[in-house]
């Protein structure tokens, strides 16, 4: 799992070391939004806004989840408003420019690859990423949290705030979604 321990596990008074928490999660919370809005720029604004409201609601925190999966939540829930937001999304969507795969790097594990190796990975990256993007919205931020993020099905349910049973029936419908259009990319 790429989440470290949390950051001073507080109770009613809140989160300590704030900057810290910043530095710790803030490549993961960007590589999600930049991953499920597939526009860094974007992506960039709503990790500020992320830690604006963590910082804002951070008395409120009481520890029932980790840190990461309370910012995780904030973060999909700024996901949800910004493409319930988007009046124009067909627009946009034409209009957006397509992530540099540069920018995806993190994705790939071992950097030391062969260019041959590296180069064939981030083909099926951008394989996969064209396929997930077809997804609904909730499928997509259910298989970006599993698989990229690599967090379990419970922590799924409380970032999303849907039950296990959902998550895992998204998730189902999500990997077949992206199976079929990874067949037909062929």
């Amino acid at each position: 799992m790429h989440e470290s321990a949390p950051v001073d596990v507080p109770g009613a008074e809140g989160i300590q070391d704030f900057d810290a928490l910043v530095q710790q999660h803030r490549p993961r919370i960007f590589r999600f939004l930049l991953a499920s809005l597939r526009d860094k720029e974007v992506a960039e604004n709503l990790v500020q806004d992320c830690f604006v409201r963590a910082f804002k609601a951070r008395d409120q925190f009481r520890g029932s989840s980790t840190i990461g999966t309370w910012l995780m939540h904030i973060a999909a829930n700024l996901v949800r408003d910004h493409e319930a937001n988007s009046r124009l999304k067909f627009w946009r969507r034409k209009l957006r420019p397509d992530v540099d795969l540069n920018d995806l790097s993190d994705w790939i594990p071992d950097q030391q690859k062969s260019p041959e190796a590296l180069a064939l990975a981030r083909e099926q990256v951008e394989a996969i990423w064209r396929a997930a993007s077809s997804l609904s919205e909730r499928q997509r931020t259910v298989f970006l949290l599993r698989f990229v993020e690599d967090m379990e099905l419970l922590e799924i349910a409380a970032v999303t705030g849907m039950k296990e049973g959902t998550v895992k029936t998204h998730l189902f419908r999500a990997v077949q979604s992206v199976r079929l259009g990874l067949e037909e990319g062929k």
